[in-house]
C-alpha cells in the first residue's frame, strides 16, 4: 500500500541545542488512522507542525501522496489541520464557521453554506446549524471544528489533541465518531495524543515518541503485546518491567498472579479496587515494585490485605524480552 504521509530523516531544532525532532523516518499507510503518542516534549507535536506545514523543518523531507512537500505552503499540500482549542469565530454561526474555509477559497455563498450543512449533517449537527459557538457544548465545538477541517476534503487531517478539553464520558464517544468519520471518509488521520488508551482505541499505527525520536511504530496491539523497550512498556501502561537473573522483560499485569509460588516474593503494598479488577501492587525485597490486576471476584474469593506476604507469578509465555537499555 502506498504511503499517504511519508517522513524522510526529519529534524527539528530550535536553535542549536535545542533538539525536538531527532532524525525521524516514518511511512503512514494510506487510509490508516495513526497516532503519535508520548509524554510533554516528546516531539510529537512538532512532528504533526511540520506535516501541516506550520514548522519549517531544519533537516529532511516530508512526502504526501508521494510529493514532496517540504517547501510548500500549508495550503498546498493538501492537509486540514483541527486544533486543539477549536478556533471557531465567536461571530459566526455553526453553519458560517464550517463554511469558512469554502469562503476564504471563493467558492461562491450558497454553494458553501449547501455544503457546509452536508458536513454538519456528517458529523450529526445539522439541527444546530443556526447556533453560535457560545451556545455551544464542547463536544458539539468539537464536530463544528471538525466539519469545517473535513469541508476542505483534504488528503490528510492532522488532529492536535482534540479530546484533551472534554470529560471522560464526552471523550469516548468523540473516539467513536471520529473512528466512524475516518472510516466513512477513507482518508489519513494523524492524530496527537499523550493518552494512551485513545492511542489505542483509535489508530491503525501508533507511533509511541521518545526524547524526539520514534520508540515503536507499530500496530497498537503489537505494540501492548511486544513493547520494543522498558520505556514503551511503561509508558503504554499494564505491563510490568522486572529484572530477573536471565535478564529484564515486560509482563502484563493482567496476567501476573499471586500464590505460593512465583517469580517474585515480596509483600503488598498497596491495593487498588478497580471495579472489575483489583490491582494488587508488590514490593521485593531488593526494591523492585510489580503489579497483578486480577478480576474483581478473583481477588474476592481470597482476599489479602496490604502487608501480607506474596510471591508474584506468571507464565514463562507470557514475559517479553526486554533490550538492556531502558
Amino acid at each position: 500500500m502506498q504511503a499517504s504521509v511519508e517522513l524522510i530523516g526529519v529534524t527539528k531544532r530550535y536553535g542549536p541545542a535545542a533538539v525536538a525532532v531527532d532524525d525521524i523516518s516514518l511511512a503512514i499507510p494510506s487510509g490508516s488512522y495513526c497516532c503519535l503518542l508520548g509524554p510533554s516534549g516528546c516531539g510529537k507535536t512538532s512532528t504533526l507542525r511540520m506535516i501541516a506545514g506550520h514548522e519549517e523543518i531544519s533537516e529532511g523531507d516530508v512526502l504526501i501522496g508521494g510529493t514532496n512537500v517540504t517547501d510548500l505552503p500549508p495550503v498546498a499540500r493538501g492537509t486540514a489541520m483541527m486544533f486543539q482549542s477549536y478556533a471557531l469565530f465567536p461571530h459566526l454561526t455553526a453553519l458560517e464557521n464550517v463554511a469558512f474555509g469554502l469562503r476564504m477559497r471563493g467558492v461562491a455563498k450558497a454553494e458553501r453554506l449547501r455544503q457546509a450543512g452536508e458536513f454538519l449533517e456528517l458529523v450529526q449537527l445539522g439541527s444546530m446549524k443556526g447556533r453560535l459557538p457560545s451556545q455551544l457544548s464542547g463536544g458539539q465545538q468539537q464536530r463544528v471544528a471538525l466539519a469545517r477541517a473535513l469541508i476542505t476534503h483534504p488528503k490528510v487531517l492532522l488532529l492536535d489533541e482534540p479530546l484533551s478539553a472534554l470529560d471522560p464520558f464526552l471523550r469516548t464517544q468523540m473516539r467513536e465518531e471520529l473512528k466512524r468519520l475516518q472510516r466513512e471518509l477513507g482518508i489519513t488521520f494523524i492524530h496527537v495524543t499523550h493518552g494512551q488508551e485513545e492511542a489505542m482505541a483509535l489508530s491503525d499505527i501508533a507511533v509511541v515518541m521518545q526524547n524526539g525520536r520514534i520508540a515503536q511504530a507499530a500496530p497498537p496491539r503489537e505494540i501492548f503485546e511486544k513493547p520494543a523497550s522498558a520505556f514503551v512498556a511503561r509508558f503504554i501502561g499494564g505491563h510490568n518491567v522486572v529484572a530477573l537473573p536471565e535478564g529484564r522483560f515486560a509482563v502484563r499485569t493482567d496476567r501476573c498472579r499471586l500464590g505460593p509460588a512465583g517469580q517474585m516474593p515480596g509483600h503488598v503494598s498497596a491495593i487498588e479496587y478497580q471495579g472489575a479488577a483489583v490491582r494488587v501492587v508488590v514490593a521485593t525485597a531488593n526494591g523492585q515494585t510489580a503489579e497483578a490486576l486480577l478480576p474483581d471476584t478473583l481477588f474476592h474469593a481470597a482476599p489479602i490485605e496490604p502487608g501480607a506476604a506474596v510471591t508474584l507469578g506468571w507464565d514463562a509465555a507470557d514475559a517479553h524480552p526486554l533490550p538492556d537499555a531502558a
